[in-house]
């Protein structure tokens, strides 16, 4: 059983089943809540990451337990959630030094307009205008960015664009890439339908036999959250699959030491686009980029029963990124890609 709060890839596929019953009546274009002209410089306040068009977006913050901070990460949540997802991982990360943020993006959490797309710019766009402000609150601290499925989608984008954020590495953990040219036909021609004919429509989770994770208690609490969108609607989806596929065609361009952190139980993320994305990546396989397979691990890796684990593999390439992981997940990786080219 999947819940509607992080299950964005498996909610498009269930509403792509539902649309053979439904007799379409009308045209319609997809809302997209897009960013205002800059009116400000954007600012880190207590409690908000405050953008330059004057979007509040709310900003949730970990310091470390030690005297000097050694590293920061900035956190982009998945789908349907918010900054909260981090909470366990960085009380973690705090004991080794490292500070973590994470904001709710545009749309999502306790930001405004929760349940309406921002569009593929404004998210790049706010991650790299955020990455400054922390660069420039720690301006001797190495910074890395950390993106979970959609957040990995974002994360993507931002760093194989133009002007890059300033980060000495990302951290991808089950990024959302399952774009249109990894779809069926058909599915494509439905979403394109759908979202222009009836966008306002909402889907839930309830009745997908799908195991995000197998952190039952964690499951269930984010179903108790009020801060969790609990109803989708179909533009919103729509403009999840925009994102996916900059995000894989971005792939190329990405130039950053990046950690890439899949769990070969995902049910959310499909197997096939992630290692197209993994083959779209300059060097590989290399150093520069590093894959780490799980095999007990799900969707929701930073949350899931085995969680732990992943946790002390990213701190191991936070500190050395060239050095073998704790897990062993890299050797694992390797070889699930070298069979894949086999």
């Amino acid at each position: 059983m999947v819940h509607a709060g992080f299950s964005g890839l498996a909610l498009l596929r269930k509403f792509l089943l539902a649309l053979g019953g439904l007799v379409l009546i009308s045209a319609c274009t997809p809302t997209v809540f897009q960013p205002g002209k800059p009116v400000q410089q954007a600012i880190l306040m207590d409690g908000f990451y405050v953008t330059q068009d004057g979007i509040k977006l709310a900003l949730h913050t970990w310091m470390p337990k030690t005297e000097t901070i050694k590293a920061a990460i900035i956190a982009l949540h998945g789908f349907n959630d918010y900054g909260n997802f981090f909470n366990q991982p960085a009380q973690y990360f705090s004991d080794y030094g490292i500070a973590s943020y994470a904001y709710d993006q545009r749309g999502f959490g306790g930001s405004p307009s929760p349940g309406l797309w921002a569009g593929v710019d404004a998210y790049a766009e706010d991650l790299a205008s955020f990455t400054r402000l922390v660069k420039r609150r720690h301006p001797d601290v190495p910074i890395f960015l950390l993106g979970a499925s959609m957040g990995g989608a974002v994360v993507l984008v931002a760093e194989s664009g133009s002007d890059p954020p300033l980060a000495s590495g990302i951290i991808l953990a089950a990024p959302a890439v399952w774009g249109r040219e990894t779809m069926p036909w058909y599915q494509n021609l439905l979403l394109s339908v759908m979202s222009h004919s009836l966008p306002w429509m909402t889907f839930t989770g309830e009745g997908l036999e799908i195991k995000p994770s197998d952190n039952i208690e964690m499951l269930r609490a984010l179903g108790r959250d009020p801060l969790v969108i609990k109803e989708t609607r179909v533009d919103t989806i729509y403009g999840l699959v925009n994102l996916m596929d900059a995000a894989l065609n971005g792939s190329n361009g990405l130039r950053a030491k990046t950690l890439l952190l899949y769990g070969e139980l995902d049910e959310i993320v499909p197997r096939q686009p992630t290692l197209k994305m993994i083959g779209e990546l300059p060097s590989v396989p290399s150093q520069l980029h590093r894959v780490s397979l799980y095999s007990d691990g799900y969707h929701m890796l930073l949350r899931d029963l085995q969680a732990e684990t992943v946790w002390r593999d990213i701190i191991a390439w936070i500190q050395d990124p060239d050095g073998p992981l704790p897990s062993g997940g890299d050797i694992y990786g390797k070889e699930w890609i070298q069979s894949y080219h086999e």
